[in-house]
């Protein structure tokens, strides 16, 4: 992955691994799938992960790879984990500081099918829940640190484009 600076400016290569360890900024790009109704798609990680086994998430994404633009890992990352392909929308970047280690986060937007066909070794439940209820949800699931954090700044996000 590409180790960034505060600004968002490439510094060179390193390993994930390293890039935590280190607590090196880098690239994350997330995406919120609605469907045709507005529902938003919520996802169970797998157990078998590294990262975060067994919690929730409201997004569905991942690291940037070398080269790789906010809007490309957007698009990558959901054909990979839910069989998605969309082309996401950027909506906003920002220094998310929640997780494992600080990492840049760009945070998209797709209308995508509701048919899905989650990776099972990533993806062990998804469903599809309305504003409401994934309100419900956040307060009473265990929910990954990137989930509560983009998901407040994704409704304040759309709250004021309105």
């Amino acid at each position: 992955m590409e180790r960034v600076d505060g600004q968002d400016r490439v510094l060179g290569v390193v390993s994930r691994r390293e890039a935590i360890r280190e607590g090196w900024l880098h690239r994350v790009a997330v995406t919120v799938c609605r469907d045709d109704r507005g529902r938003i798609l919520v996802h169970r990680r797998s157990e078998q992960v590294s990262r975060f086994p067994g919690l929730y998430e409201v997004e569905v994404g991942g690291a940037a790879n070398v080269g790789e633009s906010y809007e490309q890992a957007a698009a990558r990352e959901p054909a990979e984990e839910m069989g998605i392909r969309a082309l996401p929308r950027l909506l906003f970047t920002f220094i998310n500081r929640s997780g494992l280690s600080p990492h840049w986060l760009g945070v998209h937007e797709a209308v995508v099918p509701d048919a899905v066909v989650p990776d099972p070794d990533e993806v062990a439940w998804h469903g599809w829940l309305t504003e409401p209820e994934l309100g419900s949800a956040l307060l009473e699931w265990r929910f990954t640190p990137d989930s509560h954090e983009a998901f407040s700044r994704y409704l304040a996000f759309r709250s004021a484009q309105s």
